[in-house]
């Protein structure tokens, strides 16, 4: 037989990276386009002299001192945050979507965004104001409140070191309804006091206004590491879809991969929503249409989501800010929106690989 000196892994591997690719330019272009749109409307060129002469570039070209703060003070942090967080959402579901086995998990699967809630609820309820690194006191209880319901949830499920991933499934479910009822309760008792009401209920909204440059240098670095750690253990992960005995017959630790992915997806969620608010469907379609597209191999699913998810949020961020401009609508409305129609369409015109195909 004639070698055609043809990989398909290869060929394969190399698809992917052109898409990703892709991905991003595209990405790359919807930023500088969200930079120019919304109640000042600011040409792409001269966006373009904005941003080349923040690094130092000189183009010969005098822009307006209110399109530099317009840009570098307003715009752009909030484009950035859109991208890190919706970077951290997708990547995060993706990964429980292979953990769990299931198309249908997110990254609020097992309580994070109900803890989150609470601990920024209480911090409104209270009217806590405090900061720390530039974060406020809203952001870091909703941080702690995250992590110490994941850290509830795992202890509640494991048993004799082994945490079934059913059961863990459950006791998310359960924690994060018990906590829904907290912050129903600080909401009913929010009532006639002052505006706290309305604010707890415009952060469960989720919206990316007020986003500042402090904000995105705290998330970035982790959420990099985190989605690098979620890469790192892809290969793993693959194998725990097929089944856990598989994946322990192919000499994976399973539980310390159950639980670095657990924590890392969880770490990503939590600073993200502790950040924005409760966004959803970010975490739950995007890695779903991707996985439609390039497959379940989750070396590229993961980082694939994570630009997608970036390029999704922007979008929805963007539409958030200019739909009704001046006035902004809270982007988690916009992606639920969106999302719950063609998460419905998908489930019809696709329902048996997806309720079939795991």
């Amino acid at each position: 037989m004639r070698e055609t000196g043809f990989n398909p892994v290869q060929g394969k591997r190399r698809r992917h990276e052109r898409r990703m690719v892709l991905l991003v330019l595209l990405l790359l272009g919807t930023m500088v386009f969200a930079l120019g749109v919304g109640s000042v409307s600011i040409p792409r060129s001269e966006v373009m002299h904005v941003l080349l002469q923040g690094f130092g570039i000189d183009t010969g070209h005098e822009v307006l001192p209110k399109y530099e703060v317009i840009v570098w003070q307003v715009r752009l942090p909030r484009v950035f945050l859109a991208v890190v967080v919706g970077m951290a959402l997708a990547s995060a579901g993706a990964a429980f979507q292979g953990l769990f086995r299931n198309p249908m998990a997110d990254p609020f699967v097992i309580g994070v965004s109900s803890g989150a809630a609470v601990g920024a609820s209480l911090a409104l309820f209270l009217s806590l104001s405090f900061s720390f690194m530039g974060l406020s006191s809203l952001t870091i209880l909703g941080f702690i409140g995250a992590l110490l319901t994941v850290l509830f949830v795992y202890n509640l499920a494991r048993v004799d070191g082994y945490v079934a991933v059913s059961t863990l499934l459950l006791a998310g479910i359960a924690t994060g309804s018990f906590l829904s009822a907290v912050v129903s309760l600080l909401i009913y008792f929010s009532r006639g006091v002052g505006d706290r009401m309305a604010a707890i209920v415009f952060w469960l909204m989720g919206g990316l206004g007020g986003a500042n440059w402090s904000q995105v240098l705290s998330i970035t670095p982790w959420v990099i590491l985190g989605i690098l750690v979620l890469v790192y253990y892809a290969r793993d992960l693959n194998a725990m879809v097929l089944g856990e005995e598989t994946a322990y017959n192919l000499g994976i630790n399973v539980e310390r991969t159950k639980k670095i992915i657990l924590f890392t997806g969880s770490l990503l969620t939590a600073a993200a929503v502790s950040l924005t608010g409760i966004i959803g469907f970010v975490g739950l379609i995007v890695p779903h249409i991707v996985r439609l597209v390039i497959g379940a191999d989750h070396r590229f699913l993961i980082p694939t989501s994570a630009i997608a998810g970036g390029l999704f949020l922007l979008l929805a961020d963007t539409l958030a800010r200019t739909i009704l401009s001046p006035s902004e609508i809270p982007v988690g409305i916009i992606t639920a929106f969106f999302g719950a129609p063609f998460f419905l369409f998908l489930l019809k015109k696709r329902k048996n690989q997806v309720l079939g195909g795991w």
